[in-house]
């Protein structure tokens, strides 16, 4: 098992160095039953779904484990826990994403909440992959900004966002995942996109908003190494096929 606890991790590298986009589908346990998982998955593994998320902002449901467990009876797509906050851990992932709200001035997101988790989350067994998060303005308040009571990086300022990138990356952080928030009402501009992804060398995660596979393609040209979609999913399962296509199809540059 020893050599397992960084592979996903250095998978994404990999596929990064290669020029490959991921597709990751959000699952968040509060919004889904037995059945929609089911439906989900079988989606999601007929399209050639890279990975699946799992988490909230809130999860206030218990079957997180009855969730993940479900997922890795049902493919082998690999699991990875978004939490919404470091305390929920579920020990049949495969990695956690350990975030730290660097775009923000709460010191509880930055590190409080992950000192009294530590042990818990050692424990776990989980790869754990230090991950800067960002939240964008995306033009409609989300949970993770009113829960967070920090305010994200306005849309139309790509130099902050660049430089906390760059902040991120240089404080050790494995991944940048900016997110414009669930249901937003405006996805993360390519510029800005261009603009981090030009300036860090750790895989680039963008989320929140993206509906259709059109911007998917485009996230990806300006520079994403992962697109993250779960509200445009919730609403319209069918788009698993078409984003994953697109994102799939974006050109390797040599």
């Amino acid at each position: 098992m020893k050599g397992m606890k960084h592979r996903i991790h250095q998978q994404l590298i990999d596929r990064k160095r290669a020029g490959k986009k991921s597709f990751t589908v959000l699952i968040d346990p509060d919004k889904v039953d037995n059945a929609g998982i089911e439906q989900l998955v079988g989606l999601a593994a007929a399209a050639k779904v890279d990975y699946f998320f799992v988490g909230g902002s809130l999860v206030i449901s218990n079957h997180l484990d009855d969730c993940i467990r479900q997922i890795k009876t049902s493919s082998d797509i690999p699991v990875i826990l978004f939490p919404g906050a470091p305390s929920q851990v579920s020990r049949y992932a495969d990695a956690l994403l350990y975030l730290s709200l660097i775009s923000g001035r709460n010191p509880e997101l930055l590190i409080g909440q992950h000192v009294v988790s530590a042990p818990f989350v050692k424990q776990s067994g989980l790869e754990i992959m230090p991950t800067g998060y960002m939240v964008i303005d995306g033009g409609a308040p989300t949970t993770v900004s009113y829960i967070s009571n920090a305010t994200p990086i306005p849309a139309d300022k790509s130099e902050i966002a660049m430089c906390t990138a760059m902040a991120g990356e240089m404080l050790g952080m494995q991944l940048i995942y900016m997110d414009a928030g669930s249901g937003a009402k405006r996805p993360i501009t390519e510029s800005m996109i261009e603009k981090v992804a030009k300036n860090i060398e750790v895989p680039l995660i963008i989320g929140g908003g993206i509906t259709n596979a059109e911007k998917a393609y485009l996230n990806c040209k300006a520079g994403a190494d992962m697109i993250v979609v779960g509200n445009a999913i919730e609403k319209d399962a069918s788009l698993i096929k078409e984003i994953s296509d697109a994102i799939h199809s974006v050109p390797v540059k040599v």
